[in-house]
């Protein structure tokens, strides 16, 4: 393949976009926002977890003999295979330690990339938001699914984890979590970091895929790595070694992570990221056809999930411009 080749793909690629009417200089939440379903292709992620995008995704159900997933108008049930096997397997795992299933949070949008509101990652359909509360016994209905919160593990607005509210279920969860191969690491909030430290007997070296970070005190961030057959995707320093309880996890404690930062406040990366900055794959995505159906490509309860096909499909209802609420965060971010 000769580089005259490769600028003919990129000229007639970008042509093609040109005719949908999407630029290299448009904002890449908008144009990845408003995809309604993933690219009927082979499975792939390109960039980085805060700046990237996957093709090849599938959704998982809204509801499983151990999960169910909540916000569904946001339209971000959606992930690499790699990622929703993980959740289905969690699931089924978590039931046999005390877990009473999944609360599945975001994903990631049909095509991955940055989002209209919220998350800085979740970009490539590798991270998932999984709720600190259980499933409760019932079916929880799609309008409730939409205002029903989650609960969070704090006292209060303090920094400690509230002991009326944390089980030894909790710690199995993330324990089980942690065990998978593919799981990268798992951000929570500081306070629940302390106490799994605090309170963990036996095997301590899960503990070290357990990441301290702002917010995450009414759900846990679950990360898997990179397939290895995504040659494009960019993959994240392992965590430090060791058991993550010591001075790094006392910092979280002082009042530097916490102080408000001085001047006007920087745009988030969202918010300006052109697509003109994800890698030159991701126009390739946005112009890929969609499947017949979302519920061709939506992994069910048993994990089956058909072979999607390649052709034009009615709009799912479903909607990413759904509003987020808005939770502030400090400055600075260091790597989790």
């Amino acid at each position: 393949m000769t580089r005259a080749w490769f600028r003919g793909v990129l000229i007639g690629l970008a042509a093609l976009l040109a005719a949908e009417g999407v630029s290299a200089e448009q904002l890449a939440k908008t144009a990845f926002g408003a995809m309604k379903l993933p690219a009927a292709t082979k499975p792939e992620v390109f960039g980085f977890y805060s700046k990237g995008c996957f093709q090849g995704g599938v959704a998982i159900a809204t509801d499983g003999p151990h999960w169910q997933a909540m916000r569904l108008s946001r339209n971000r049930r959606w992930g690499h295979p790699r990622l929703i096997s993980v959740l289905e397997r969690l699931s089924r795992d978590g039931a046999a330690v005390g877990w009473n299933g999944l609360l599945i949070g975001d994903i990631s949008q049909p095509r991955g990339g940055p989002m209209l509101t919220g998350h800085a990652s979740h970009q490539l359909g590798l991270d998932a938001d999984i709720w600190f509360t259980p499933m409760p016994d019932k079916r929880i209905s799609r309008d409730e699914r939409e205002k029903v919160s989650a609960v969070s593990m704090l006292k209060g607005d303090g920094l400690y984890v509230d002991d009326r509210l944390w089980t030894p279920a909790h710690e199995a969860i993330l324990r089980t979590a942690a065990s998978y191969r593919e799981v990268e690491r798992i951000l929570v909030h500081p306070g629940i970091k302390k106490k799994l430290c605090d309170t963990v007997t036996g095997d301590r070296s899960w503990l070290r895929k357990v990441r301290p970070f702002w917010g995450h005190n009414y759900h846990f961030h679950l990360r898997v790595s990179c397939p290895s057959d995504s040659p494009g995707c960019k993959g994240q320093e392992a965590p430090p070694k060791g058991e993550g309880c010591d001075a790094s996890l006392a910092w979280w404690f002082t009042d530097e992570p916490w102080r408000k930062s001085e001047g006007p406040e920087k745009p988030k990366a969202r918010d300006v990221m052109k697509l003109s900055a994800l890698p030159a794959a991701c126009m390739k995505v946005l112009a890929e056809p969609s499947p017949a159906s979302e519920a061709a490509v939506t992994v069910g309860g048993k994990g089956d999930v058909a072979t999607a096909s390649a052709t034009t499909a009615k709009p799912v209802e479903a909607n990413a411009f759904a509003p987020v609420p808005k939770v502030p965060l400090p400055e600075p971010r260091p790597q989790p």
